[in-house]
């Protein structure tokens, strides 16, 4: 009887959200061509059938679930159709996709086509828990279809890292697209053993200890192309929660003229960055991009003449002609004692990841008085504030003075969709949000994507930086050894020309290349 109630609850549902119902065994004339574009175990897996195009646009659905949003991606992806979901039993599936489809490659083998391990994986042994078990899950078909299929939908969706966090009665997916995390329909969690260990074995990691932390990494071929993959797990409550980070420099631009610097800020910046001597500091919060500057810097003065060495943690891109060195603070190769060590080896140029303690903020600004170029990071909130926080660290004012040559304070913020950016009007609130920091906002057109198909309806593509540039001026040297306040300091960058984070924003954003509301969530 409740069974009956559910079936009927569950079409009042679908009909209240305009899903309609397909007979499969009546309606519909069924296109092997449709299907094979899906394969058979795809239908299978996610109990879906294609049935027909309307207008050479639209493919007409039959699924189980009308809300898996992954399997209407997929359909979407391998058709180049917009999907409409029709709902239908399993049986009719069933009987469906029994007639469509006889001796077409499995799905796992079109996975392992697209998704391509490079790394080697070594034997990891461990006597706590059954480790043949865990092997068995990991190499069960679900689990490795579940993460080859994971991994593609990340790089087609652009995402820069995969949260997998087990629930209570679920597998929690997440995809981190632009610097905003997206929510995928959550997996069963008999899944959740398989594609730990899954993830555990390929990352090179210990699949049999799962009381502490433990970090990985793994290169995969996705789609032909090369990517680096960073893991770590951490134990919960239900389970053990992974994230994913993925390098993939296929889509990332390295090249410093497309920083979205203005043009005349630009040129003084690879002045500075063309000097024999002198430090180059990046600052920002974690996630605004600092590291992928400093490898634009890094490649825009690497030649052969030049001899260029790194220390990074980890090393996030692998540059030709640089010498990158991985820190290693258990081992004691810190950032500090691998600077000491470059000094030895005739440097040209030095990178050191980040200024996190006096004695590496010391030995690189000396570094930097003694004829080498020093780029670094420091985690601030603006450019004037890293010279507070070098003094408060307790490095000389003296070689503070001496030593910086620029420094640039950054953000990112996303980009406005071009498939769907239209002119708005801002919200009151947010114009006296900036009105009451000394802004201008009179004369000016701001945009906002209204979301469609190309950006899933966030009417976001992509992601710019904001940047605040203080090159450090005579004037501002004399008030760095006056010891001259921070407001101070502000005052006569601004005098002499510095464009802040936020007027940098407001500038991008009424050039229609970002939203004023994101320009207002980053600063």
């Amino acid at each position: 009887m409740s069974e009956t109630v559910n079936k009927t609850d569950l079409k009042t549902l679908y009909h209240q959200f305009g899903i309609a119902t397909a007979d499969l065994k009546k309606s519909f004339a069924l296109d092997k061509s449709l299907a094979a574009k899906l394969t058979e175990e795809v239908c299978r897996y996610h109990q879906m059938v294609p049935l027909e195009v309307i207008d050479n646009r639209e493919l007409r659905l039959a699924m189980l679930d009308p809300f898996d949003m992954m399997a209407q991606q997929i359909a979407e992806s391998r058709t180049g159709y917009t999907v409409k979901a029709l709902v239908c039993n399993q049986e009719d599936i069933e009987y469906a996709i029994s007639r469509l489809f006889s001796g077409d490659a499995n799905f796992e083998e079109t996975l392992q086509e697209l998704v391509e391990i490079d790394d080697e994986v070594e034997e990891v042994k461990s006597a706590e828990v059954s480790v043949d078990l865990l092997r068995s899950q990991a190499t069960d078909a679900p689990a490795v279809v579940f993460v080859n299929s994971l991994l593609v939908q990340a790089i087609q969706e652009r995402a820069s890292d995969i949260h997998i966090e087990p629930q209570e009665n679920a597998l929690r997916v997440r995809l981190r697209v632009d610097g905003m995390l997206k929510e995928l329909p959550a997996a069963t969690k008999r899944l959740q053993e398989g594609v730990v260990a899954r993830i555990k074995i390929l990352s090179n990691m210990d699949i049999a200890e799962r009381r502490v932390p433990q970090d990985g990494r793994v290169k995969f071929k996705i789609m032909g192309r090369g990517v680096d993959v960073r893991v770590s797990t951490i134990p919960g409550i239900y389970g053990e929660k992974i994230v994913m980070r993925i390098l993939d420099k296929g889509s990332t631009s390295l090249n410093i003229e497309d920083l979205g610097m203005a043009p005349n800020l630009l040129s003084q910046f690879k002045a500075s960055c063309r000097q024999a001597h002198g430090m180059v500091l990046v600052t920002g919060p974690t996630g605004s991009g600092k590291t992928t500057t400093l490898y634009s810097v890094l490649n825009y003065v690497n030649t052969p003449h030049l001899n260029i060495m790194t220390v990074e943690d980890p090393v996030e891109y692998r540059l030709n002609g640089i010498n990158q060195i991985q820190a290693r603070p258990n081992v004691g190769l810190t950032f500090a004692k691998a600077l000491r060590s470059f000094l030895r080896q005739d440097p040209d140029i030095i990178m050191v990841g980040e200024i996190r303690d006096l004695e590496t903020g010391e030995i690189a600004i000396k570094a930097a008085l003694t004829g080498h170029l020093v780029l670094s990071t420091l985690h601030t909130n603006d450019s004037v504030a890293t010279i507070i926080r070098l003094l408060n660290m307790g490095i000389d004012k003296y070689l503070i003075a001496s030593s910086v040559s620029v420094i640039v304070a950054q953000r990112l913020v996303r980009r406005i969709c071009l498939a769907c950016k239209q002119p708005v009007e801002p919200s009151p609130e947010v114009m006296t949000a900036f009105t009451s920091r000394g802004l201008d906002m009179s004369d000016k057109t701001f945009y906002r994507g209204k979301g469609c198909k190309q950006c899933s309806n966030t009417g976001y593509w992509g992601r710019m930086p904001l940047h605040e540039i203080l090159f450090i001026s005579s004037d501002i040297k004399e008030m760095i050894v006056q010891d001259k306040s921070e407001s101070e300091l502000k005052r006569v960058a601004t005098d002499s020309g510095m464009v802040s984070l936020i007027e940098d924003g407001v500038t991008k954003a009424a050039r229609g290349l970002t939203s004023i509301e994101e320009v207002m969530r980053v600063i």
